[in-house]
């Protein structure tokens, strides 16, 4: 007999990379259509100080960067279909 143990999934804390429940949490942010989950408040508050620290984004400049952000704003950030 075969007992059925629903899988555990947690995300990591942006910050401190610490892992967490998100339905165990209220601590959370949203940054560019994404919710962040966090371990403590000193955490939250840090990445709402400076998210592209943590999250990798930062902006791009010149004639690329305008059209790339063009097209995400554009498609809503989703790849777009082919036929």
């Amino acid at each position: 007999m075969k007992i059925f143990t629903p899988e555990i999934k947690t995300v990591a804390d942006p910050v401190c990379g610490m892992q967490i429940d998100p339905c165990k949490t209220d601590l959370a942010t949203d940054y560019q259509e994404r919710k962040f989950y966090f371990c403590a408040e000193g955490c939250r508050k840090a990445f709402e100080e400076n998210p592209e620290k943590y999250t990798g984004v930062h902006s791009r400049k010149g004639w690329w960067g305008r059209y790339l952000a063009k097209l995400n704003k554009t498609t809503g950030g989703k790849p777009m279909n082919c036929h």
